[in-house]
């Protein structure tokens, strides 16, 4: 059941990039470009995202004490605001505003057969391989 239900919830998440633009790395950078022609319809996207969200959150989750199909709520713990974050942080940003694509667009993305979004979602898991690989050395040292 939990399958189905990441399916569903993948699908409609990516129906939903797709509807509104932010899958097109052009519209993208047009919406981050503001010194230049800027598009601010991309703030009604995320307005839209952030009011279904917080009504979700406030009704679904937050008056329950375990989920519907889960044993429990796997609710983020760390709330430290640390290098590697802030590192993340900046790479995530830098990659976001150089190519107008993020993770969750690039992987819808890739239904199109663009080759550039290839090479974007590529680039994406080796950085993932990479981050992990230092990671662990990190520890280890």
């Amino acid at each position: 059941m939990q399958m189905i239900i990441a399916l569903v919830a993948g699908l409609l998440f990516g129906a939903g990039l797709t509807i509104s633009q932010m899958v097109n790395p052009e519209k993208v950078l047009n919406f981050l470009d503001v010194a230049g022609q800027w598009d601010p319809s991309l703030i009604l996207v995320m307005g839209a995202a952030l009011v279904v969200f917080g009504l979700g959150y406030h009704f679904l989750v937050k008056p329950r004490s375990k989920p519907l199909i889960a044993e429990k709520f796997y609710i983020p713990v760390n709330k430290t605001i640390d290098k590697p974050l802030i590192i993340g942080a900046i790479l995530f940003g830098l990659g976001w505003g150089l190519v107008g694509i993020c993770p969750g667009p690039a992987v819808s993305n890739l239904l199109g057969g663009n080759a550039k979004i290839f090479g974007f979602v590529i680039a994406m898991l080796a950085g993932m391989q990479f981050s992990g690989t230092i990671d662990r050395l990190l520890k280890k040292s």
